[in-house]
């Protein structure tokens, strides 16, 4: 419509250079569709040719407050945080301490028909197995014994206990029955195992905040992320225990 109305209005030399100018401009649109096409195509090659040579993840340290964050070689490994030795000695004691509580829970089913009882045995039994592994794991990362041992002839605890657990010559973490008190709850039936089980376990329990307090008064401990988290884990998990067993023996005095 718009060449018919050139032609009408200005003749046909006039038409047929606006045609040829309309020609030109096509054809160069045309052309430069084609280069960006082009190099598109070529592009593409080239930045898998990029990242073929990349040399590695890039690794950044954020930077404290106000200051600029860091790119660290690609190399850089992370690296354990700094222990202190209660930090091992508060592990491997916690591994003895949660082993007496799993054996206490392992005497229940042959001696108490306490469906409450049984169900709380259950939870402390595979929570503190689980614990285990856990701090197991921790102490061999870090080349440490999972085994805690003590001078034979030791001071008593703070709850009064001293000797041996078992044939061992192990000292007896805070709040850990005696040999005595083992016997006893072995040889017990309900009622009397359910009296016994809930007052042990919750000596028992006291004697695990005891240990996680001095973790923590103790200069230098307790830094490490994940052995802060699981002593603050153990302290809030036995203090609800404690309440719960408290109300058991309540009913059961």
């Amino acid at each position: 419509m718009i060449l018919n109305s050139l032609r009408k209005g200005f003749g046909s030399t006039v038409t047929v250079h606006w045609e040829r100018w309309v020609t030109r401009v096509a054809r160069t649109s045309v052309s430069l569709v084609l280069v960006a096409a082009a190099m598109a195509f070529v592009s593409i090659p080239a930045l898998g040719q990029q990242s073929n040579t990349d040399t590695g993840p890039v690794v950044i340290r954020p930077g404290a407050p106000g200051q600029p964050s860091k790119i660290l070689p690609a190399s850089t490994r992370g690296s354990l945080p700094p222990r202190s030795a209660k930090d091992v000695d508060f592990m491997q004691g916690m591994i003895m301490h949660h082993e007496q509580a799993i054996e206490m829970t392992a005497l229940i089913d042959a001696r108490t028909s306490n469906k409450a009882i049984r169900l709380l045995g259950e939870r402390i039994s595979k929570s503190q197995t689980d614990e285990i592994d856990f701090m197991k794991r921790w102490l061999g990362l870090r080349g440490e014994s999972t085994t805690h041992q003590m001078p034979a002839k030791a001071e008593p605890n703070a709850h009064g206990a001293h000797g041996a657990h078992g044939a061992s010559q192990e000292m007896l973490m805070p709040g850990m029955l005696t040999p005595k008190q083992m016997e006893a709850l072995r040889n017990a039936k309900a009622p009397e195992f359910d009296r016994l089980f809930l007052t042990g376990m919750i000596q028992h329990h006291e004697g695990a905040l005891v240990m996680v307090k001095e973790l923590f008064d103790s200069p230098g401990a307790g830094q490490d992320a994940e052995l802060f988290s699981f002593a603050r884990d153990v302290d809030n998990d036995q203090r609800a225990e404690i309440r719960t067993m408290e109300t058991l023996l309540s009913k059961n005095p």
